[in-house]
């Protein structure tokens, strides 16, 4: 030991001129590494979207707008970019939260300036299989649906050109755009095709429902009796009760991409689809969204009128509005012989939500892959 001691000592005394130099080089490569370490790995290739065969290969992806994993990563950051509001406070992500299922818990969603939107906030799961989007279904295809809200007044509010502008100034965005379309230019098309990119990813596809469905999750009780009703429309003849739901909600995606008038009505005060086809059969025609994640979306309906799910299933099992666009799914089905209305039982009622629990995806609401990515980098 005393030896080497001595042999350590000599060593430091000979280097004794050079030992500063030394340390400053090995400084500075330390510094280098962890400067580089902090750079964000781009991931690279198709981005391999997963989901049950049960729910089908219909899926809606654009031959000009590929999924990729780059994009995927790009259409990320611009869905919680603040930058493409015209008050540089709100992004997509702030009406569409991961926690509500990509909603936001208000009857009418809040852009800038606090202003109001016209209609609630829509839960953005299992788009990939969508074609039709907003309640009254104007827009075709998720890239057209995602320019209005950038340039809706009532929304983010600002023009596609000052988004461009705002996201080439910054030291961020460029470069990202050259690695998921070949050059760093930064158009309104490129935005909106990122964000689609990323919203296609949104799959919610693990729910106890789901779980049931493979195999993997018993039911209870109650939560089968209102799988049943669901599932069945009512004969009173024949002793059948019926919730008389699959006609919009059937499926294991519980989505069937069908717009109707549920009855909210006898005269409705938004036209729905009317607005743009100015039908008379058109008149409070909306989307049926999905019924994925129920639980965690409300307020319910085109204008959130409906706090809580004992509020929709009592709206459907009492108080359908007859009016001459009411769907035909809902005239005069009813559990007790010439009846014009459900009159589901309170148990029933019960058993009935306890199904649509079973649609909560816990993993969904929590995926890191789709959660705010909390920007740092200094752009």
């Amino acid at each position: 030991m005393k030896n080497n001691h001595a042999h350590n000592k000599l060593l430091f005394f000979s280097l004794k001129g050079k030992a500063l130099p030394v340390l400053c080089l090995l400084l500075i490569v330390v510094a280098l590494s962890a400067y580089t370490n902090t750079d964000p790995i781009i991931p690279t290739g198709e981005y391999k979207l997963v989901y049950p065969a049960n729910f089908g290969n219909r899926i809606n992806v654009p031959a000009d707008n590929p999924t990729t994993q780059q994009g995927v990563y790009l259409g990320r950051l611009l869905f919680y970019e603040k930058k493409l509001s015209a008050t540089n406070t709100i992004s997509c992500g702030s009406c569409h939260q991961q926690s509500k299922a990509f909603t936001d818990g208000r009857a009418l969603s809040m852009g800038i300036n606090n202003q109001l939107a016209t209609r609630n906030s829509m839960s953005l799961a299992n788009l990939l299989w969508a074609r039709k989007f907003f309640w009254d279904g104007r827009a075709n295809g998720l890239e057209e649906q995602a320019t209005f809200p950038l340039t809706n007044p009532h929304e983010m509010g600002q023009a596609i050109g000052v988004s461009v502008k705002k996201l080439s100034n910054t030291k961020l965005y460029p470069g990202l755009f050259k690695i998921v379309y070949g050059d760093s230019t930064i158009t309104g098309e490129r935005i909106v095709k990122a964000i689609s990119q990323f919203e296609r990813t949104l799959i919610s596809a693990n729910s106890r429902y789901d779980q049931y469905l493979s195999g993997y999750y018993k039911p209870t009780a109650d939560e089968l009796k209102g799988m049943e009703l669901f599932n069945r429309g009512p004969d009173p003849e024949k002793g059948i009760r019926g919730a008389n739901c699959t006609h919009c909600h059937g499926g294991p995606k519980t989505y069937l991409e069908l717009f109707h008038n549920n009855g909210l009505d006898s005269v409705s005060k938004d036209e729905g689809m009317a607005e743009f086809t100015g039908l008379i059969t058109d008149r409070g025609r909306f989307k049926v969204p999905t019924l994925r994640n129920i639980a965690l979306t409300a307020p319910y309906m085109h204008d959130g009128r409906f706090k809580t799910l004992d509020e929709v299933i009592d709206h459907y099992s009492e108080h359908i509005k007859q009016s001459v666009s009411l769907s035909a799914f809902l005239q005069n089905e009813s559990n007790i012989t010439g009846g014009r209305s459900l009159k589901l039982l309170p148990k029933e009622k019960k058993q009935l939500i306890a199904f649509l629990n079973m649609l909560t995806d816990d993993t969904f609401i929590t995926d890191k892959r789709f959660a705010d990515p909390h920007l740092t980098t200094k752009n």
